[in-house]
């Protein structure tokens, strides 16, 4: 989790498609505001499985950021499966919204 979240701030395209599993893996991301965007910090508020026996691992965070001065939070519930030995993102989900 903590290396896809240092891709994003990178901009490394090439290492999220290479760590995101090809049953869900888009054929490209969008980086077209990237520019625009101060990453702040993430913090893992909660972690299953994912351990070296593990084939399956589940990481809830909230990742902080800032475009244009104004500061936002990303909270996700992120799905982790291992293959050969890889671990590959698998999905993600969103709190449900509040009304």
């Amino acid at each position: 989790m903590r290396s896809r979240y240092s891709a994003y701030v990178l901009v490394r395209e090439d290492y999220l498609l290479r760590t995101w599993h090809e049953s869900t893996r888009p054929q490209s991301l969008d980086f077209d505001n990237a520019e625009a965007i101060t990453w702040l910090g993430l913090k893992i508020v909660h972690a299953e499985a994912g351990g070296t026996n593990d084939q399956q691992g589940m990481v809830e965070f909230v990742a902080r950021y800032k475009i244009g001065g104004r500061a936002h939070r990303m909270t996700e519930t992120s799905r982790f499966i291992r293959e050969n030995g890889q671990w590959f993102y698998l999905d993600g989900a969103l709190p449900p919204m509040l009304t």
